[in-house]
């Protein structure tokens, strides 16, 4: 039989239309000489009605039928009855008056449910991913992937960007994460690394002259695994010549909020997304991800608490550390148990635990005294650091106030924490909300304690601020770059950076991570010739397609939105990668392997 209409594209309209349908058995119901089937294929579902007397098979071939069977039906479409009809099907309306079936392929009993929206057994859902994709939730995150990635093609060829396909077998450079390594066969010993971004490709784009490139690449990364985070994921990347940071902050803007408005998803977003400096998003949220469908900001209390009697309080301040707070209204209701929640938090990031302070539905206060407070703190705060609490937050009965005390760091991972969870166990996020924004200005360098050197924050291409490049090699803590993320709901889901493009520059950068001049040329000899050939300034970014599209799918696991996904230990349970290979492909390979469980 061939098809002459998908299954979920029949509507009331082609009632009494001659058809012939192709796909699997969702559900099969028996009622006395009627066979009740819901056909399932790519595009949906519609009910199939069998007569089991009028039909080429037996009526012992039609019971035999089973779930996930592949059937080729021909009929007719006709209405449903009035009580007859589903409203929670797009087809339910019709349904199929079969005249001729046949059973294309049988099926084993699947080891869980595809009809059914169910938690399953990750190691099942792995190890079988094509029943898994068969499943409607599977089958529209991939379609909304789809959808997602032909926009972005469409939006960026009609902005006269070029897409152009970088290499996959690559030189390994000192970029960022671990490498994933080809052993190459005819020159021994040498080996390939795969991508971990088309960063290098890029821009000798740029030098040869294609102002605007894109590429929807796939990139590899040898790293611990987390929701977030696969060995192989897919970025949009793009590169643009003669342009400042802003031309490429615009860019990306329009780009999402036209896709959005286009998918019509039901979200709530902003048309023009704010740009925070690092510094101020780290002061204000803890992180440079910050969340910003609540407030919950994060306040210097220092200041409250000059002159305390709070002996922890006052040892942080002669260390010239500082108090940091934030204000939760109506964060009375958490309980004693989700209190103790935040203390554990706050032990994870290396912290004692925190203060809290809580202002009953009875609270008030004077000059002279109050009433409805309470917190462990209550027996040594003064009632003037209490109403100046008061005064800064405009307290309000029912609210609380969580305190974190130390270095900066300490107290910006866990306030940044706790404002996350507070917000989680208040409700006070909703689903429908997407908030995006650029955190730029980011830190050109960050101090490696394991390493004992200065690293690149983002990476070494990175354009420093102008005014700050004479800082390099005297105070690297103060050169700032133009690096950008674009940040949605608490995680980022692109970056980029305007780039170097002068050699001279780049070396210098090169020296002060600790890459002298040879090695630098050695590494990347072929980046600093490129730029003596006339390089343009220019600059990019590199969004997420795979967490983009799990936002956008309300996954809270990239996993959920690609088609074969390793699982968190980096295996395929569905090939069996990664797999031992034989003697012979070793020695071709000029390997060895030292087999650590011999």
């Amino acid at each position: 039989m061939l098809k002459t209409n998908m299954c979920g594209e029949l509507q009331i309209k082609d009632v009494g239309t001659s058809v012939i349908l192709a796909g699997w058995v969702a559900r099969r119901r028996d009622h006395g000489g009627l066979t009740f089937i819901d056909l399932r294929d790519s595009s949906g579902t519609i009910q199939i009605v069998i007569k089991n007397d009028k039909l080429n098979l037996t009526e012992k071939e039609i019971s035999q039928i089973r779930n996930e069977w592949v059937l080729g039906v021909k009929g007719i479409v006709t209405e449903r009855q009035e009580g007859a009809r589903n409203s929670n099907m797009p087809t339910g309306d019709i349904e199929i008056s079969v005249n001729e079936l046949e059973i294309i392929n049988q099926s084993n009993t699947p080891p869980f449910p595809i009809n059914e929206d169910l938690s399953l057994d990750e190691t099942n859902r792995m190890k079988y991913r094509y029943l898994d994709l068969r499943r409607s939730r599977m089958n529209q995150n991939l379609k909304l992937r789809h959808d997602v990635m032909h926009f972005i093609r469409n939006f960026l060829t009609n902005k006269k960007f070029i897409e152009i396909e970088t290499p996959i077998l690559n030189v390994a450079t000192p970029e960022g994460a671990r490498d994933y390594l080809v052993p190459s066969r005819i020159h021994p010993g040498k080996f390939y690394a795969l991508p971990q971004s088309p960063q290098q490709w890029k821009q000798l784009l740029m030098v040869s002259g294609f102002e605007k490139y894109f590429q929807i690449a796939r990139c590899f990364r040898d790293e611990d695994l987390r929701s977030d985070r696969q060995p192989e994921f897919t970025q949009l990347d793009i590169e643009l010549s003669f342009v400042e940071e802003k031309d490429i902050l615009i860019l990306i803007e329009e780009l999402m909020v036209s896709m959005l408005k286009e998918l019509d998803l039901g979200f709530d977003f902003p048309l023009n997304f704010p740009l925070i400096p690092y510094s101020e998003s780290m002061e204000k949220y803890g992180s440079d991800k910050p969340d910003l469908r609540f407030d919950l900001e994060i306040n210097d209390l220092s200041s409250v608490f000059l002159n305390t009697s709070i002996k922890i309080f006052a040892d942080v301040l002669k260390k010239d550390q500082r108090i940091r707070g934030i204000h939760i209204p109506g964060g009375n209701k958490l309980t004693k148990k989700q209190l103790q929640e935040f203390n554990e938090i706050a032990k994870l990031h290396g912290a004692m635990g925190v203060a809290s302070m809580h202002f009953d539905d009875d609270y008030k206060i004077t000059k002279s005294e109050y009433d409805g407070f309470s917190s462990l703190l209550e027996k040594f705060i003064s009632i003037d650091e209490l109403l100046t609490l008061n005064d800064r937050f405009n307290i309000k009965p029912g609210d609380a106030i969580i305190i974190s005390a130390g270095h900066d760091d300490l107290t910006s991972q866990v306030l940044a924490s706790i404002r996350n969870e507070a917000a989680s166990m208040l409700n006070l996020v909703k689903e429908t909300d997407l908030a995006f924004c650029f955190i730029t200005e980011f830190p050109m360098f960050e101090y490696s304690d394991s390493a004992n050197k200065w690293t690149a924050m983002h990476h070494l291409f990175t354009m420093p601020f102008e005014e700050d490049i004479q800082y390099i090699a005297s105070d690297p803590k103060r050169v700032r770059s133009h690096a950008y993320d674009l940040v949605c709901n608490g995680q980022e889901v692109g970056s980029g950076s305007i780039r170097i493009h002068k050699s001279e520059l780049l070396l210098k950068i090169l020296q002060q991570l600790g890459i002298d001049e040879s090695i630098a040329h050695e590494q990347f000899g072929h980046v600093l010739e490129a730029f003596e050939f006339g390089a343009p300034p220019h600059g990019g970014i590199a969004p997420g397609i795979d967490r983009i599209v799990a936002l956008l799918a309300k996954e809270s696991d990239i996993r959920e939105v690609i088609a074969f996904p390793k699982t968190k230990t980096a295996s395929d349970l569905l090939t069996g990668a990664p797999s031992k290979i034989g003697t012979e492909n070793l020695d071709e390979l000029h390997l060895k392997i030292d087999d650590p469980s011999s």
